[in-house]
């Protein structure tokens, strides 16, 4: 499993990407998606709500349980993925490409994002 080297990650194996006019792009790492199993419903933040770091924001809901999904950053919600929640299987096919959750205009980024080497050796993968 390769964790993109461009993305930082959250103890709670949510990804972020780089920062583009203010807004980046959520989603969870393919180490949590595995371990959820099959993704059957998913339940994203709306567009206008406000998420905290490190609280949570929606849920995923798989063949195996459900899973709170946790914000890694603070700020405003201006996309949710309809692709995952029409599909939630997206989560587990594509976690880094068409299965990304929310954007985010970020009011704050916090300082103990991971790189893909730290979240690697984090999460044993």
């Amino acid at each position: 499993m390769s964790n993109p080297q461009q993305l930082r990650y959250s103890k709670e194996h949510e990804w972020l990407s780089a920062v583009e006019d203010g807004v980046a792009t959520i989603g969870i790492t393919e180490f949590a998606a595995n371990a959820l199993g099959d993704v059957v419903y998913a339940q994203l933040p709306e567009v206008g709500d406000t998420v905290t770091a490190g609280e949570t924001c929606g849920e995923l809901e798989s063949t195996k349980s459900v899973s709170d999904l946790y914000s890694p950053v603070t700020g405003e919600v201006t996309a949710a993925n309809q692709d995952v929640v029409d599909d939630p299987s997206l989560v587990n096919s594509a976690p880094f490409e068409g299965g990304w959750l929310f954007k985010v205009r970020i009011a704050e980024e916090p300082k103990d994002l991971l790189s893909a080497d730290e979240y690697t050796e984090f999460s044993g993968n």
